[in-house]
């Protein structure tokens, strides 16, 4: 480091998000929806391409979470289910320890006549 740069640090004792930049459940769902869309419609199930499916659209919706610089201090948890359209039932649940004030989740359901899939996104604030 040269005599004449500055480092810049983070503020550390931030307890909630800058400006009401919290995680938004709204926006978070958006993002699920476009990328459901974008890699599965006109899909149809095969079991040895789910694994792969459900890997990179957990991969490409992280990274468009991470894309939204208004929830900087953000981390992300992506779970993505997805299984075949038989007519039977699926029930799902989850539970989680935080803030209410400052971490929220979303979730978006896409099916056709062959799949489902269930796209949760978790964001969690680091204090």
């Amino acid at each position: 480091m040269a005599a004449n740069e500055t480092l810049e640090m983070a503020a550390t004792y931030d307890v909630e998000p800058a400006g009401g930049n919290r995680f938004r459940q709204s926006q978070a769902q958006d993002i699920l929806a476009a990328v459901l869309k974008e890699k599965l419609l006109g899909a149809t199930y095969h079991a040895e391409n789910s694994s792969a499916w459900a890997r990179e659209i957990a991969d490409e919706v992280k990274g468009r979470l991470k894309a939204q610089e208004k929830w900087t201090r953000y981390k992300y948890v992506v779970q993505v289910i997805i299984g075949e359209q038989r007519g039977e039932a699926v029930r799902m649940g989850c539970r989680c320890f935080w803030d209410p004030k400052t971490d929220d989740y979303a979730q978006q359901v896409f099916s056709n006549e062959t799949l489902f899939c269930v796209a949760s996104a978790y964001g969690v604030y680091l204090y």
